[in-house]
């Protein structure tokens, strides 16, 4: 199957660049004895080649209607021009988008930079790299909501599976997950 594949590939390549096992401190706060950098896969030709297209092949095989990929800068931002890439292989218009943390403080003073290639009320596919409360892509959802677009579902790279799932359930969005922590951790 080329999708176990795909997988198996982008397991390997996560494992070889992104994880690490020490003393962390993630972005929820929570304290970890390994961690995930996705930006080393993401920023790689054949990890974002990978992502892109496993994250289209899911979103197709969830049957999502997608107008648009996007997430919360940094991480979520080599995710979406890969996902928008590859969805443009398959024939699909998907632009990417970046969410802001912080509203641009000049010129526009948005927090959403991309908004001129969606169509209004477009539907959103929300992107992060690795999910663990959720956190960071319910601030990007929230923020896709206030500019009047709808979150079609979140997909992430690796699901570290301590909350996020739920926390997507509880604003009513479904989370697609690429790969878990047992995928990553037993890569070859």
């Amino acid at each position: 199957m080329k999708n176990d594949l795909t997988k198996t590939k982008l397991a390997h390549w996560v494992k070889k660049l992104s994880y690490r096992e020490g003393d962390f401190t993630l972005a929820s706060g929570k304290k970890s004895t390994f961690y995930i950098d996705l930006k080393a896969t993401t920023l790689h030709p054949e990890g974002a080649r990978l992502v892109g297209a496993l994250a289209v092949e899911e979103a197709k095989r969830a049957g999502l209607e997608i107008e648009g990929v996007g997430g919360l800068t940094l991480g979520a931002d080599p995710i979406a021009t890969a996902v928008s890439l590859a969805a443009l292989e398959r024939g699909e218009f998907w632009p990417a988008f970046i969410v802001r943390k912080e509203p641009k403080d000049h010129g526009t003073a948005r927090y959403i930079e991309g908004t001129e290639n969606l169509k209004p009320g477009a539907r959103l596919l929300i992107v992060e790299d690795v999910v663990t409360t959720g956190g960071s892509s319910v601030k990007a959802i929230e923020r896709v909501r206030e500019a009047g677009y709808v979150a079609a579902a979140v997909v992430t790279i690796v699901d570290r599976e301590q909350g996020g799932e739920a926390a997507f359930a509880a604003i009513g969005v479904p989370m697609i997950r690429l790969l878990t922590l047992a995928d990553v951790r037993a890569a070859v």
